[in-house]
């Protein structure tokens, strides 16, 4: 009896296995807004739904890194769902408050940017399979503005 349930076990693996799974990828992070709070950042993740149903979105959470800090980090719950067989573009507010970006000052004086690193875990609850988390990362540099560019 062991045997042949062990035999199930291993043909669903192998066929859940070759089944399609929705697909992300991070496209832009992109300074958003400066407040007297925080400073707003903007990343657009761009997430594929194979299948003809709409897929709900579980949840989206984030860490946002710079010289190896963590400067915000936060969880959107529920963010959506994915339509049927579209490619879906998710907006992703992050927010570093200013006494964080203090502690950056010798990244930014150094060449004006922000370098950082976002980890993103898209959770979403597939049929059949269940939940589904599909993990990004993004390393780049978000230009700041200048004086000139604020006042053109």
């Amino acid at each position: 009896m062991a045997s042949l349930l062990g035999k199930a076990k291993n043909f669903v693996a192998e066929k859940l296995g070759d089944v399609a799974k929705p697909e992300a990828e991070v496209l832009d992070v992109d300074l958003k807004d400066v407040s007297r709070e925080c400073i707003s950042y903007h990343a657009k993740v761009s997430v594929t739904n194979p299948y003809s149903v709409s897929i709900p979105i579980c949840k989206l959470s984030y860490s946002f890194k710079s010289t190896g800090r963590e400067i915000a980090s936060g969880t959107m719950p529920d963010p959506g769902s994915l339509n049927g067989n579209e490619t879906t573009v998710l907006d992703v507010l992050l927010e570093v408050p200013h006494n964080v970006l203090a502690t950056l000052v010798k990244d930014i004086g150094a060449d004006w940017d922000i370098d950082y690193e976002l980890e993103l875990r898209l959770t979403m609850d597939l049929p059949v399979i269940g939940e589904f988390t599909i993990p990004l990362n993004k390393k780049g540099a978000v230009k700041l503005p200048t004086l000139s560019d604020l006042f053109t």
